[in-house]
C-alpha cells in the first residue's frame, strides 16, 4: 500500500475514515461531513475538490498529497499538539461529533481564524514582518519542501512578492530550478505565471530555458485557468495550449434568445466594464462555476439515505468578507440564473476575456451609439420594488450579525440616494440587465400607454418609450471620487447643492408634458453627440455638451430646489452631475491640454457613458412625474 492510501484514511480534522475529498490550499484531506463545512465558508477558505470525481492536473493532486503526507495538517493545528493544549480542554473534532455545532466550531477556528496556528512574536512593523516572511519563501520554494513554503503563506508571506535587490518573484525561482509542486502551490495562493521579472523574463520563459518543458506547459496553462475553467464547464473540451489555442468560445444551441436587443446591450455593458471590474466579475463567475460543479458532484456522491442533505447545501456563494457588500450580492444573485443565462454570461466572458487578451478594439462605436438609447428602455422605474425575486440584503452567513445586516442596509440605502455612476457601467448592473425586461413588461406597457396619452399630439415621438426603470444596482465603477451634487458648474469644478439649506422640501412636481418636451430636447442633443462619437468628428463634442448643458439646466429648473421624493433627488443629481462629467470629458479633446497624450478611444468611452447616464436620468424624471401626475 502506497504511503499516500496509508495517510489518507483519516479525516484531517476529525479523524474520521477513508476521505474522500481534499483541501487544495490547506493541503488536507478530509472526509464528507466535514468537506460540507468547508464548502460553506467558501473558496477564499478552503478550496475543496473531490479526490476520485473531480478532473485534477496530476501535478496539482500531486501537490496536495505530498503537502498532506508531510504533516501539512500540523500547521493549522500547531498549538493542538502542545499538551498543555489538552490540560486546557482544547481538543479537535471527533468523528462521532455532530457537523453542526461541534464541528463547524472547531473547522471555523481552525481555518477561518485560523486560531491554532503557531503565532510570530509581536513586533511593531507588520509590513517588515510580511516583507521577512516573502524573502525566506522567495529562498525557500528553489528547494522540494513544500511544507516550509505552506507554513511561510499561512504566516503572511505573499505568493506575488518582488524581491527588490533579486529583482523577480518566487515563481521565477521556483521555476528556473524546475520546482514544479512548488509552483502549483504558488500558483494557488495566487501567483502569477506572466509576471516579468527585471529583464523582462516570465517564470515560463525560466521553465522553458532550464529545459523544464512540463512545468512551463502548465504554467501556462494556470496562466488560463479562468478561462479553461469556465469552457470545460460548457462544452467538457479544454485549449490546445501546446498548439497556440489559447481559448474556447462555446456556441449555443439555442441562440435566438441571444439575438435580442437586450443581450447585445448587456454584452455592451460588459465589454465597457473596466479591465479591473471585468476580472472580478469573471473570477466571481469563475467561483460560481466551481459551486455548481462541486454541488454536481456533491449530490452525485452522498448516501442520501444517511444524510441529511438539507444541512450541508451551499445555495449561493458564501461572503468574502474582503468584498463589498455590493459584490457579495452580486455574487450571490449568479445562483439565480438559470442553466441558459448563466451559459450566456459564461460565452459573452469567455469572447471578451480573448479579446482583451489579443487587445480586439470593442466591435465599434456605432453599435454602442445605436444600443445606448434602446437599452435605458429596457429597464425598470426607481419607483417600482415589487421584484418578487429576494435582494439578499443581508448577505447570507453563519456569522451574520445584526451589525453586518445594518451596514448591508446602509450600503443599500447609499445606492440609491447616490445613485451617480462613476466609470463604466457596472457588474451589477451587467448582471441584472439580462432578466430585468420580463418581470415588468406589462408595467411598462401600461406606463408608454400613459406617457403616450399625456403628450397627445403636442409633441413628436420621441425615442423614449417611458418605461420605468428599475433602482439602479450600485453604480461602482472604478472610483467614486467624482460625485458631484447639483446644478452650478463653475469654478473649481466641485457642483454645489443649489438648494438653501433651510428650503423646505417640496412635493410639488411639474407637468409630464413639460417634463416629457424637455427630455426629447435632451435626447435629440444626445443623438447629436453620438453621431459625432460614431463618425469621429471629435471637435464636435464640446459644442454638443454645451447644448445638452443648457437643456440639462433648463429640465433641472422645473423641479423645485429640494423635491421631496428621494428618486426626484436621485436622479436630478444623476442628470446634472453626469452633464458635468460630460463637459469635462469633451474637454479633453482640445489641442494643447496638458498631461498625458490624449487617448481619444478611451475619450470617446466615456462621453458614450456619460449620454447613457444622463439619458437614463431623464428617462427617471419621465416615468416619476407620469406615475405621481396619473396617481
Amino acid at each position: 500500500m502506497s504511503k499516500r492510501l496509508r495517510s489518507s484514511e483519516v479525516c484531517a480534522d476529525c479523524s474520521g475514515p477513508d476521505p474522500s475529498w481534499a483541501s487544495v490550499n490547506r493541503g488536507t484531506f478530509i472526509c464528507d461531513e466535514c468537506c460540507s463545512v468547508h464548502r460553506s465558508l467558501g473558496r477564499h477558505i478552503s478550496q475543496v475538490r473531490h479526490l476520485k470525481h473531480t478532473p485534477w492536473p496530476p501535478t496539482l493532486l500531486q501537490m496536495v498529497e505530498t503537502l498532506y503526507n508531510n504533516g501539512a495538517n500540523s500547521i493549522w493545528e500547531h498549538s493542538l499538539l502542545d499538551p498543555a493544549s489538552i490540560m486546557s480542554g482544547r481538543r479537535k473534532a471527533n468523528p462521532q461529533d455532530k457537523v453542526h455545532p461541534n464541528k463547524a466550531e472547531f473547522i471555523r477556528a481552525k481555518y477561518q481564524m485560523l486560531a491554532f496556528v503557531h503565532r510570530l512574536p509581536c513586533r511593531d512593523d507588520d509590513s517588515v514582518t510580511a516583507k521577512d516572511l516573502s524573502k525566506q519563501l522567495h529562498s525557500s520554494v528553489r528547494t522540494g519542501n513544500l511544507e516550509t513554503c505552506l507554513r511561510l503563506l499561512s504566516l503572511g508571506a505573499q505568493a506575488n512578492f518582488f524581491h527588490p535587490e533579486k529583482g523577480n518573484t518566487p515563481l521565477h525561482v521556483a521555476s528556473k530550478a524546475g520546482q514544479i509542486l512548488q509552483a502549483e502551490l504558488l500558483a494557488v495562493y495566487g501567483a502569477d505565471p506572466g509576471t516579468q521579472d527585471s529583464s523582462g523574463k516570465t517564470p515560463v520563459d525560466y521553465a522553458r530555458q532550464g529545459g523544464h518543458h512540463e512545468l512551463a506547459e502548465r504554467l501556462v496553462e494556470i496562466q488560463y485557468e479562468l478561462t479553461d475553467r469556465l469552457a470545460f464547464y460548457l462544452c467538457g473540451r479544454k485549449p490546445d495550449h501546446k498548439n497556440g489555442q489559447h481559448f474556447i468560445i462555446p456556441q449555443m444551441a439555442d441562440s435566438s434568445l441571444d439575438l435580442s436587443e437586450l443581450a447585445k446591450a448587456a454584452k455592451k455593458k460588459l465589454q465597457s466594464l473596466s479591465n479591473h471590474l471585468f476580472e472580478e466579475l469573471a473570477m466571481d463567475v469563475y467561483d460560481e462555476v466551481d459551486r455548481r460543479e462541486t454541488d454536481a458532484v456533491w449530490l452525485a456522491t452522498q448516501n442520501h439515505s444517511t444524510l441529511v442533505t438539507e444541512t450541508t447545501v451551499v445555495p449561493f456563494l458564501p461572503v468574502n468578507p474582503e468584498y463589498s457588500s455590493t459584490r457579495n450580492q452580486g455574487r450571490q444573485k449568479l445562483a439565480r440564473f438559470n442553466a441558459h443565462e448563466f451559459a450566456t454570461l459564461v460565452i459573452d466572458i469567455l469572447s471578451d476575456a480573448k479579446r482583451r487578451q489579443q487587445g480586439s478594439p470593442l466591435s465599434g462605436s456605432k453599435d454602442n451609439v445605436e444600443l445606448i438609447l434602446k437599452t435605458i428602455s429596457n429597464q425598470h422605474s426607481v419607483e417600482s420594488q415589487d421584484n418578487d425575486q429576494p435582494d439578499y440584503d443581508s448577505v447570507a452567513s453563519d456569522e451574520d450579525t445584526d451589525l453586518e445586516a445594518t451596514a448591508s442596509k446602509a450600503n443599500r440605502q447609499k445606492s440609491l440616494d447616490s445613485d451617480l455612476s462613476d466609470g463604466p457601467v457596472t457588474v451589477q448592473e451587467f448582471m441584472e440587465v439580462k432578466n430585468a425586461l420580463v418581470a415588468s413588461e406589462a408595467k411598462i406597457q401600461q406606463l408608454m400607454k400613459a406617457s403616450r396619452l399625456e403628450k397627445q399630439n403636442s409633441t413628436p415621438e420621441s425615442d423614449y418609450d417611458n418605461t420605468p426603470n428599475d433602482t439602479d444596482p450600485d453604480d461602482t465603477g472604478s472610483s467614486r471620487k467624482g460625485r458631484q451634487r447639483s446644478m452650478v458648474w463653475q469654478g473649481d469644478g466641485s457642483v454645489p447643492d443649489t438648494a438653501e439649506p433651510h428650503t423646505a422640501p417640496s412635493p410639488i412636481l411639474p407637468s409630464t408634458e413639460d417634463v416629457i418636451r424637455k427630455t426629447e430636447q435632451i435626447t435629440k442633443n444626445i443623438q447629436e453627440l453620438l453621431r459625432a462619437a460614431q463618425e469621429n468628428k471629435h471637435d464636435s463634442y464640446i459644442p454638443c455638451s454645451e447644448r445638452i448643458h443648457v437643456a440639462v439646466t433648463e429640465m433641472a429648473a422645473l423641479f423645485p430646489k429640494k423635491p421631496k421624493s428621494d428618486t426626484v433627488r436621485t436622479s436630478l443629481r444623476l442628470l446634472t452631475s453626469s452633464a458635468y462629467r460630460l463637459q469635462s470629458e469633451c474637454k479633453k479633446t482640445l489641442p494643447g491640454d496638458p498631461g498625458p497624450p490624449t487617448d481619444i478611444q478611451l475619450v470617446t468611452q466615456q462621453v458614450i457613458q456619460c449620454a447613457y447616464d444622463i439619458a437614463k436620468a431623464a428617462k427617471q424624471l419621465v416615468t416619476i412625474t407620469t406615475k405621481e401626475n396619473n396617481n
